[in-house]
């Protein structure tokens, strides 16, 4: 269903002025442009960092809301995305596949589009959307039918619509897209259920597709409507026919650098979780087992399509640790170009921007299981005892032998994406600390069915908390402050030159912290769990913060243990902006 107020098509489309237009240039330079945001991650490279400072340690305790907007409805849960702000417009996407333009200045409603979904959509962690994109005239954001749809930025009228995968075979679609060069490009969710990992390039006029990328060895690219080359080699690191269903889900979408050229696309689990099956029960020579490219990241020429190196981060993967966490360029301390990611599976790395070789890699979490660490090639040092067990050798053939993993498949940190300042040189990762119970089953794979063979039961390691902020300097891994939270955190951070870093709680909460120190400096109530991604502008003179507050997600959905320590948090779908008022910004 769509709908337009009648305002904007009187105050906008009738004053018969050509409207602006977001340019690659725009894009380029997103991140020192202060008064829009048009990329997800407040700049391609992802690093959340605003240079301004108006808002500051000192002054940050005085900052108030400045308006806030209701999604309405009944659709209150799971508001995950980043709002994008352009030509005095906000636009931000709400759970169930919405979007919204909003005057930003004001918060009142210009229009408003909500996805025809079909029955049966299969959406693994809720019904999240994690925000748009824009370029040129349009908006473009994804369905949880997985579709692709660009609509006309004032008008909020489809231009196109096209479909990425079939949904009733588990595909559907969350993240934000980003565009390079005039090419929208997106991947895919589903990784439960035997589903394939891609990455899609289109042209933003037309929606028309340009190239294909699958992930998963032995599946043939497309460039202009052609087939262009196989993904890897077939049958190198997957046994028998098992490529064919074999996960790796691109549901994060991805980042790129400039400097090289490079779209850093993530990828999600092999299927099915179980990796006795995928490797005929022990691991072949070398590295023939690793299944490739699932958990990975993946260096792609935006142009083509065509992969230009890989990182795996857990080959052999068998605890559900995507590789989809969001990789990072930035300049360390020595000058050195490097890509930074904080995996799932409870490591930072650091990898070398030119060729995503491996540089070094950190433990971020605590209580690591299921590898010793890290050896000099980047590969695991696993723990066998550590690796869920192999149904067919149980006795029964029923389910295989029961171990306590950390972190949990929920991930040293989840989706939710870190922040780099270049003002402290530290990246601020929101983590959780949580093991589970993990064992294996016998499965088949299904169309359209859970393919995990698998089951679990999250738990916390502490008692006092779950949730961790932690400031991680990237030279070597130090953890120069944590902050401790008793729920999961699940909420974006952002940090500026002002010396902050803003995120959010399922408590409710919105927060500021000093970027060297992490003493709590402002906090905010929202009125019900904050996990969406918050964003800082200027907007006529004065600096501008905004965050999604509802509460949603995978945790109370997958938690186990951890979903009952949460049950009690409340649902909700609010945009709130804050600003200091003029008066207050020298005010100590």
């Amino acid at each position: 269903m769509h709908r337009f107020l009648l305002v904007v098509a009187a105050g906008m489309l009738g004053s018969g002025l050509a409207q602006a237009q977001v340019t690659e240039d725009d894009l380029r330079n997103d991140q020192t442009v202060t008064d829009q945001i048009v990329t997800n991650g407040m700049g391609r490279d992802l690093q959340r960092y605003s240079p301004l400072d108006t808002i500051n340690k000192s002054n940050v305790k005085n900052l108030v809301p400045a308006w806030a907007f209701s999604f309405g409805g009944e659709k209150q849960r799971g508001q995950e995305s980043q709002p994008l702000i352009y030509d005095g417009i906000m636009y931000v996407t709400g759970s169930y596949s919405r979007l919204f333009a909003l005057d930003a200045m004001t918060g009142r409603e210009l229009w408003q589009y909500d996805a025809r979904l079909p029955e049966g959509i299969l959406p693994c962690c809720d019904v999240v959307n994690r925000g748009a994109a824009i370029y040129g005239d349009k908006v473009f954001f994804g369905t949880l039918d997985a579709r692709i749809v660009a609509l006309g930025r004032k008008t909020g009228d489809v231009v196109w619509r096209k479909k990425i995968a079939d949904y009733k075979a588990g595909y559907s679609y969350t993240a934000a897209p980003i565009i390079v060069n005039g090419l929208i490009v997106t991947g895919n969710s589903g990784g439960e259920f035997g589903i394939v990992g891609e990455v899609q390039a289109r042209d933003t006029e037309t929606g028309e597709l340009v190239w294909t990328r699958p992930v998963i060895e032995g599946h043939m690219g497309t460039f202009k409507g052609e087939e262009s080359t196989m993904t890897g080699e077939l049958n190198a690191t997957w046994p028998g026919d098992l490529w064919k269903t074999g996960g790796g889900a691109t549901w994060l979408g991805g980042s790129y650098d400039i400097e090289t050229d490079t779209l850093i696309m993530g990828t999600g689990n092999p299927a099915p979780w179980n990796s006795h099956l995928r490797n005929a029960g022990q691991p072949r020579p070398g590295n023939a087992g690793d299944n490739l490219y699932a958990a990975s990241r993946l260096g792609i020429d935006p142009s083509n399509g065509e992969i230009k190196w890989h990182f795996q981060t857990t080959p052999r993967e068998g605890w559900d640790y995507d590789g989809v966490n969001e990789v990072i360029p930035f300049v360390d301390a020595a000058g050195n170009r490097r890509l930074a990611t904080a995996d799932r599976n409870g490591f930072f790395y650091v990898l070398n921007a030119d060729d995503g070789a491996f540089v070094d890699a950190f433990p971020f979490v605590k209580d690591i299981s299921w590898a010793e660490g890290i050896d000099e090639n980047g590969r695991p040092i696993f723990v066998e005892d550590n690796r869920p067990g192999d149904p067919s050798a149980a006795a029964d053939g029923a389910k295989g032998e029961n171990v306590f993993s950390v972190p949990s498949f929920l991930g040293g940190k989840n989706w939710m994406p870190m922040a780099y300042s270049q003002k402290s040189g530290l990246f601020y990762v929101p983590s959780n600390e949580w093991g589970m119970d993990i064992w294996n089953e016998p499965i088949t794979f299904k169309k359209g069915a859970a393919y995990l063979g698998a089951g679990f039961t999250i738990k916390p390691l502490f008692e006092d908390y779950i949730g961790s902020l932690k400031a991680i300097d990237p030279m070597n891994g130090e953890v120069k402050w944590e902050v401790k939270n008793n729920a999961p955190l699940w909420s974006g951070v952002m940090t500026t030159a002002g010396g902050l870093v803003f995120t959010g709680t399922p408590e409710g909460h919105l927060k500021a912290f000093d970027d060297e120190t992490g003493e709590e400096l402002w906090s905010f109530q929202t009125g019900s769990g904050v996990v969406g991604q918050p964003i800082t502008w200027e907007m006529e003179g004065e600096q501008y913060v905004a965050v999604l507050s509802g509460w949603g997600g995978a945790v109370p959905l997958w938690g186990g243990e951890v979903a009952k320590k949460v049950s009690y948090l409340n649902q909700g779908g609010l945009v709130w902006v804050f600003k200091v008022p003029k008066q207050l910004v020298s005010a100590n």
